[in-house]
């Protein structure tokens, strides 16, 4: 609404500003047309005015007093067209500056549209499909293979494999049994289950994310623009010396004449051009910002945090190491094991089929037990991979890692290991940060406290948060302290939505797809390259480099004629015509932002 305002001001000033030149040059009625003009200026001040006050209860300081001023001043001693020119400049200004801000998509959409509707109720043997909100605790419901558990519950049979990537960030699939509890979003893996339902939809962990982004996003950061922090020195000047030509002069009109080359359109259109220049340079390189804002805020970033898996590491399990404890050579264990799983649609199993470089042998007698492992019978031997109790009865040295145990002809022969690989440029993006001024590196993952910290050693994190839910991750967030501040939170998940939100900067890696996270961010890399978030940190500078240089360049230019013009030698005709010269000095050095370095 605020931006179609703006845009029908800035049209309704031009419509009546041609009807008020045709009535002047063409019908030669000056009367009418300084009256339509008039009318048209104290119309808008008045609006400007409440506005200004709607800002200064706020607690805000912006540039409209001083231009509620010119317009007034330039009226009162009848030098309307000045009037027209600067109302021209402003409502263009306020116009462009909204046009920046563009409004992101609703941010919510994508996460309640893959929120779980409905639910297998299970009486007796009856099965029943319902709607996902008449359920309630107590209630047992059927979740067939790959499908979203429906609320927070506890399984009533098992085992079973859960995928709750989308809750905590964890890649690895997690074993269940019966008796263990679930989580609402989390997906089902290849047994159906019978769970009991422990909370109602609105009480499970889903729609609590959802709810924790409604309440992040109705807390907006405090922030202030840059053209308010010069509002007020520049709005003070430009007073000091416009009362002093008038009381020096005795003349109203040297008031007025000072006035309007002071209009505060450099500090209105600098910044707003120089933040659209640097978001479209950013989209260049493959980095949606969504706001001017955010850019101001990123430059000024202190800490940056991430979400581990999909963010630093590439958020799949590949094979780590392979083990043997036998004299079987390494690619012959990883062989049996890829063999017997090769029918298999775990994601362990595919990942040893494609981590194996030798023929896969003839597997028979395939026998899958879920959340297990597989037994087989390859070149007339028994063969098992799975869980290391699945395999073998001896104890067996586990490692940290997730991991395959391989078994042939009954004797335990070692273990295929497995990790979430970190991305090759993940290191430099952390030393590319550092050196760009951001002081204090976290990461924050749903992951185990051991990977986490193995996988921060090797990239450069600074600190670590690990076993977060989304709640801990907004409450990790919130307890910075202010000398870290303000904090960009970089994600992909639906897990990561709330914390985006959160964050001063929300910034998603949304190259696969994450809709959910992106539309919570306010910045979206779009390209799977971890480097295009320091990159975004660069731009933001640059941005706001150029942006500071025509503000500053518009106000020494305005000082100098406004101390000119204190003199009574610049007419205000003729003031508010180099006032347009100014605005184009200023538009084209903020231009500069646009440009890759």
């Amino acid at each position: 609404m605020q931006q179609l305002r703006q845009y029908k001001q800035f049209w309704f000033v031009i419509v009546l500003g041609v009807i008020a030149l045709w009535l002047q040059f063409v019908n030669h009625q000056a009367g009418y047309a300084q009256i339509l003009i008039t009318g048209l200026g104290i119309l808008l001040a008045l609006m400007m005015f409440i506005e200004m006050v709607k800002t200064l209860r706020s607690g805000k300081f912006g540039v409209d007093l001083l231009a509620i001023t010119a317009v007034v001043a330039t009226l009162a001693v009848g030098e309307y067209w000045a009037a027209l020119i600067v109302l021209l400049m402003l409502t263009g200004g306020d116009a462009l500056e909204d046009f920046a801000a563009r409004r992101a998509n609703s941010e919510l959409q994508e996460l309640l549209n893959n929120s779980p509707q409905s639910a297998h109720k299970a009486d007796g043997d009856t099965i029943t499909d319902v709607a996902i909100q008449t359920v309630v605790v107590g209630d047992r419901l059927l979740v067939k293979p790959g499908e979203v558990m429906p609320v927070d519950g506890t399984l009533e049979t098992g085992p079973t494999t859960v995928n709750e990537s989308s809750l905590t960030g964890e890649a690895r699939p997690i074993e269940k049994q019966a008796g263990d509890t679930v989580m609402s979003g989390s997906v089902n893996g290849e047994a159906s289950v019978y769970l009991i339902a422990d909370q109602t939809a609105d009480n499970s962990q889903y729609q609590n994310i959802v709810r924790l982004v409604k309440q992040a996003e109705s807390q907006p950061a405090k922030f202030v623009r840059m053209a308010d922090r010069y509002a007020v020195p520049f709005t003070l000047l430009a007073y000091v010396i416009a009362g002093i030509a008038w009381y020096l002069s005795g003349d109203p009109v040297r008031l007025a004449e000072v006035l309007v080359v002071a209009s505060p359109c450099p500090l209105i259109l600098a910044a707003p051009i120089a933040l659209i220049s640097g978001m479209s340079r950013a989209s260049r390189n493959g980095i949606i910002v969504k706001t001017g804002t955010t850019l101001e805020k990123l430059a000024q970033v202190k800490t940056f945090a991430f979400d581990k898996t999909g963010t630093i590491t590439q958020g799949k399990l590949v094979v780590d190491k392979v083990v043997p404890v036998t004299a079987v050579p390494t690619e012959t264990l990883l062989q049996l094991a890829a063999s017997a799983e090769q029918h298999s649609g775990h994601v362990l199993a595919q990942s040893l089929v494609a981590a194996n470089t030798e023929s896969l042998l003839v597997a028979t007698d395939v026998k899958e037990t879920t959340a297990q492992g597989v037994v087989a019978t390859i070149n007339g031997q028994v063969v098992r991979a799975g869980k290391a109790s699945f395999v073998t009865d001896d104890p067996v040295k586990k490692p940290d890692q997730t991991a395959v145990y391989v078994s042939a002809a009954g004797v335990y022969q070692g273990y295929v290991s497995f990790s979430d690989q970190v991305r090759p440029e993940a290191a430099q993006t952390m030393t590319d940060l550092h050196h760009l001024g951001v002081g204090n590196l976290l990461m924050i993952s749903g992951d185990r406290e051991p990977i986490a910290k193995q996988i921060a050693g090797e990239v450069g994190i600074d600190q670590i948060h690990a076993e977060c839910l989304p709640a801990d991750k907004i409450q990790v967030l919130a307890d910075l302290p202010a000398e870290h501040r303000p904090v960009a939170m970089v994600g992909d998940g639906i897990n990561d939505a709330p914390s985006l939100a959160t964050a001063d900067v929300g910034i998603a890696m949304g190259a696969h797809g994450a809709t959910a996270a992106s539309e919570s961010a306010d910045a979206v890399v779009l390209k799977d390259d971890l480097t295009r978030v320091s990159t975004a940190r660069a731009i933001a500078h640059d941005t706001m480099r150029v942006a500071k240089q025509a503000v500053m360049i518009g106000i020494i230019i305005c000082t100098v004629l406004m101390l000119i013009a204190s003199f009574g030698v610049i007419p205000a005709i003729i003031g508010a015509v180099f006032q347009e010269v100014v605005d184009t000095v200023t538009i084209l050095y903020a231009l500069r932002a646009r440009t890759d370095r």
